[in-house]
């Protein structure tokens, strides 16, 4: 019997997110069932040591478009992020981060961008239409802007803001991209930008609201670093592209 894929699947990688995660789920159950289309929410825990797998298979008990899919450990966000978007099966995939900083009722901009024929769109803080909020603490928002400088300069000029979790696929460029992903950790959104502009796809970039919510698990100093060394891994990407028939 052939199953029907879902209209969207919204993926949100999560570690350690028992505070933060049920709000989170509640917020995003009430905004897809009023939009009256089918899809899935795929929670992508990435070796929780609190009690996140146990309250979304609690929370799933009541809402069969509700899954978990666990990685046996705690490799990085971009880990559980390809690995929650290649077991996704919907028709478009989004992940978010599971904090909501950008609200889930921002999804029909990015929905109008792939209608209009974007492969990719995604959230950014750093257009004229974007609207932030809430921001982050001095430091980490310098260290966030230095770090898209450095990106830009290096490997894709034409984007202004890679690192907002907010970003939708259609399903085949999530596939494709998510395929090949060698950074496990925060230089994972950038990576498979990188993917997608190399293979022609496009990419929208789209405003949206953003506002900074406590509670990150960004360890500035450590992950700076290890940042910046997948900076240089990006840029050796972008000079030395796989062939096409290696990322098939």
């Amino acid at each position: 019997m052939l199953v029907r894929r879902p209209d969207l699947s919204v993926v949100i990688p999560a570690y350690n997110e028992e505070m933060r995660l049920p709000p989170s789920l509640l917020r995003i159950r009430e905004f897809l069932d009023a939009q009256g289309r089918s899809y899935e929410v795929v929670v992508a825990d990435d070796g929780s040591r609190d009690r996140t797998a146990e309250l979304v298979r609690d929370a799933a008990a009541s809402w069969p478009e509700l899954s978990l899919e666990q990685l046996p450990e705690n490799r990085g966000k971009g880990a559980a992020v390809q690995h929650g978007m290649l077991r996704a099966r919907g028709v478009h995939r989004l992940f978010t981060d599971a904090d909501l900083s950008t609200p889930i009722a921002e999804l029909p901009k990015l929905q109008e961008a792939l209608r209009r024929g974007a492969h990719v769109a995604i959230g950014s803080r750093a257009l004229k239409d974007s609207e932030v909020q809430v921001h982050q603490p001095l430091h980490r928002e310098l260290m966030g802007k230095t770090y898209n400088r450095l990106l830009r300069a290096m490997v894709l000029p034409d984007l202004h803001d890679t690192q907002c979790g907010f970003k939708l696929f259609t399903a085949a460029a999530a596939e494709t991209c998510f395929a090949r992903l060698e950074c496990p950790g925060f230089g994972f959104d950038a990576e498979v930008l990188l993917h997608a502009r190399n293979l022609g796809l496009g990419i929208a970039e789209v405003g949206v609201v953003w506002r900074n919510v406590t509670g990150t698990s960004v360890n500035s100093l450590p992950d700076s670093w290890r940042m910046l060394a997948e900076l240089w891994q990006l840029r050796r990407m972008r000079v030395f592209p796989r062939p096409v028939a290696e990322r098939t």
